[in-house]
């Protein structure tokens, strides 16, 4: 899956390492709806250190569809909160996203 965290590219994330962005993502969302800005911070600068970790960076001239966007690390809770869907930032199932043909 392409994942593009804004100001800073894309990274291909493996559906295999979904299950560990999920947990941080359910976190996030936890701190999220209680209004816990420093778990907030701590936890979605986790998030994106696991996508860039778990990652493989694309080149900056490649230009392939992003299938989830992620914050940039400075975003504010309320700049998240407009990105959320449902299942938080990840969907529980990457496959959702784009199912197989």
């Amino acid at each position: 899956m392409i994942v593009r965290i804004m100001g800073e590219g894309q990274v291909k994330v493996a559906d295999s390492h979904f299950t560990e962005l999920n947990k941080l993502d359910d976190e996030l969302l936890a701190e999220m709806e209680s209004g816990d800005e420093p778990g907030f911070r701590r936890t979605l600068g986790a998030l994106l250190e696991a996508v860039r970790r778990l990652g493989e960076p694309l080149a900056d001239e490649s230009l392939e569809p992003s299938e989830l966007i992620l914050p940039a690390e400075d975003a504010t809770l309320d700049e998240v909160r407009e990105m959320l869907s449902d299942d938080g930032l990840i969907p529980a199932d990457p496959g959702a996203i784009n199912p197989p043909d």
